[in-house]
């Protein structure tokens, strides 16, 4: 299947070539920005070395998209989700937890409303 063509990198006088809307350095510096100045303080708490721990034992474990499965398709996950959002009383347990692909994960999170919600 063709592919987009890529794009220029949306970060002010970048001349780098990429397929998102940042190249990997500036996606990089956005996520850090992100994290630091719109991510609530307690929600930075929740995501420290502890659920990288977790989230990479899950990942190792459940290997492809648990949505995607659903509907025949063998995606590779890249992102955990919590069935439960820690903020509405979930765990970091297994039975909470579900591998995702990147589209999956932003749909679920889309259609939920957590990180994209108005403020």
């Amino acid at each position: 299947m063709p592919r987009k063509p890529k794009r220029p990198c949306s970060f002010p006088g970048c001349p780098e070539l990429t397929d998102g809307r940042y190249c990997d350095m500036h996606q990089r510096q956005m996520d850090a920005y992100y994290n630091k100045y719109e991510r609530d303080p307690q929600t930075r708490k929740r995501y420290g070395r502890r659920w990288k721990r977790i989230r990479d034992r899950y990942i190792s474990e459940h290997p492809l998209c648990e949505e995607c499965q659903k509907y025949g398709r063998l995606t590779p996950a890249e992102e955990v989700h919590h069935i439960i959002p820690l903020s509405k009383g979930g765990t970091n347990a297994d039975n909470n937890l579900m591998s995702l692909c990147k589209q999956c994960h932003s749909s679920i999170t889309a259609r939920e409303g957590e990180r994209w919600a108005r403020r």
